[in-house]
This record gives C-alpha cells, structure tokens and sequence, in this order.
C-alpha cells in the first residue's frame, strides 16, 4: 500500500505544472503576431502553386474554363525546340554571366579591402547598379548603349579615327544576333555590387594573424591569397553562387526590353522566363506556361542540389 501511494506522489510531482495567464497570454500574442505570416504563406504561396499545379494539367486560355488533360502539356515539353532553343540561351547566360560577376565582385571587394579613403562612398557606388540593373529604365539605356549609333560604337568611331590602321567594325551590337546574348551577360556583370559587398564583409572577418604569420614565412601576397584569402573565403563564394545562380535563371526584364518581347534576334535572347511569358500571355496558353513554370522549378532545385553536393569538395569551413 505504501508502494502506491509513493507512485501517486511522484506522479503528482512529475505533473506539469499548470501555465500562468501571462504565459497563456504570451502565446496568444505570438499566434497573433505569427497570423498574417501564416495567412500570406497560404494565400500568396501555397495557393499559388497549388493552383499552378493543378493548371499545367490543364488546357486553359485565360478566357475559357480549364479543361482537365494530365501530363498533355509535359509531354509537349519535351517536343518544343522552341523550347529547347529557351534552354541552351539560358543556360550560356548563367554558365558564363555568373561566374564572370563573381569574379568582379570579388576583385573589387579585394581592392576596396586595402584600407581605402572614403570606402563607404566606393561601396555604395558599386552596390549602385544591383539595385538598377534589374529595372526597365537601365534595359532601356543599354539596348540605346549598344545600339547602331550607341555610346559603345561612338567610342569606336573615334577610336577608329585616331588610329586608320586597325579598324575595329561596328555593328548594332544588340540587332546581332552573334553578340545580343554578350551585352545582356555584361550587364549581369555590371551588377556586381550586392555579391561584392557580401565578399567585402567575408574579408573582413579573416583573421589578420594569418597574414602577418605568412608574411614572416616570406609568403607573397599572391600565395596568400591563394592559401590564406580563398579557402577561408570558400563558404562565401559559395553562398554567392548559389543565390546568383538562382537569380540568373529567373532573368527577365533585360531580355524582354531589350528584344522588344520577342527574344530576338533569332532567338538569340530567348530565356526561359521570357519565352514562358510568350506562352502566358501572348500566345494564352496558361496550362502550357504553367508546366514550364514547374520545370524551371525543377531545374532551379536541381542546380541548387548540385551546389550543395559538389560544395563538400571545394569550401571549407572553420571545422
């Protein structure tokens, strides 16, 4: 008898205890505050893809209900050279235009890391063209840079002028459709200022110790870069990749204005998200636009993947 009763005492004793009304109230207020949160991840995301889901099985033209017919528009996708065409133009954006911008972001982080006058001022006018490079206004001025009678072929008339003997051609660099792609990837470089600014803020976080250490080793200040500055600034570079790899893959704007919405010429400026625009909203084929939607999701995840996997063998990380 005694056994049990012991049991029930400590039964009781191990019992939660009962919450206080502050703590109730606390947890009201964080429902409260969570709530718009909860309401937009459903109504502005969940919904949507849902929704997306649901009409890329569908035949739907905006003007008309839905018809329901399955993995029609997949299928479809795999007969599209169009298509096709969207992807190869898309994918020599990101390979080329990505690594490019890297690599001037992080040349420029390492300059402006040198102890600059005025750094503040040099950092905010090269942040200055991420912010615009993506705005109609800046697509404008470059299809007009590099246009027949442009600043770029201005500058080459001169050049042309002051020296005859090495005639360089000019051409509508943005109307060709062997250099229409390249102005658009110089001006994904030309917006360098957010990943060099990330880059700036890794170099200030290594260490000093380990330069002066090699510094007494007699180590240049090139085999410190290449042994001290990149490993450490391995995790950086990664985290600028993957988030410039995913925003080159959703480019839009610089090709549809520069191409006037067409992805011309030739095709030559055709990304995917333009040409899943063309089938949106030009040709109404939303259950067709809604499949592409879902595979470049796919293709966006998988590159991503492929980051985070092939990551384990070039950065490195403090343990």
């Amino acid at each position: 008898m005694s056994a049990l009763s012991e049991l029930s005492r400590l039964r009781r004793r191990g019992a939660p205890a009962s919450k206080s009304p502050a703590e109730r109230n606390d947890g009201k207020a964080a429902l409260f505050f969570l709530g718009p949160w909860f309401i937009g991840l459903l109504v502005i995301v969940a919904g949507p893809l849902a929704a997306s889901f649901y009409l890329s099985l569908t035949d739907y033209n905006l003007l008309s209900s839905p018809t329901f017919e399955g993995l029609a528009n997949y299928q479809a996708l795999l007969t599209d050279a169009q298509l096709r065409k969207a992807l190869q133009v898309t994918f020599t954006y990101v390979f080329v235009s990505v690594p490019l911008q890297l690599a001037a972001a992080l040349g420029l982080a390492l300059l402006l890391d040198r102890g600059l006058r005025g750094l503040a001022v040099y950092r905010s006018v090269y942040y200055l063209p991420s912010l615009l490079g993506g705005s109609v206004a800046i697509a404008i001025l470059w299809r007009q840079i590099f246009g027949t009678e442009g600043l770029v072929n201005q500058v080459l008339w001169w050049f042309n002028d002051i020296q005859p003997f090495f005639h360089i051609q000019t051409q509508g660099w943005v109307s060709n459709p062997d250099t229409a792609l390249g102005t658009l990837m110089i001006l994904n470089v030309w917006t360098f200022g957010s990943p060099m600014v990330i880059f700036l803020a890794g170099l200030r976080q290594i260490p000093e110790m380990y330069y002066e250490a090699a510094s007494i080793d007699g180590a240049s200040r090139w085999r410190q870069l290449l042994k001290i500055t990149l490993p450490l600034l391995t995790p950086i570079i990664f985290f600028n990749l993957v988030l410039q790899v995913i925003n080159a893959f959703q480019t839009f704007t610089q090709s549809y204005i520069v191409s006037g919405g067409s992805g011309g010429p030739v095709d030559s400026t055709l990304f995917y998200t333009l040409y899943l625009y063309i089938q949106a909203f030009t040709n109404l084929n939303m259950g067709y636009a809604s499949a592409m939607a879902w595979v470049l999701l796919l293709i966006v995840a998988v590159m991503t993947a492929l980051n985070f996997f092939l990551s384990k063998y070039w950065v490195f990380y403090n343990d």
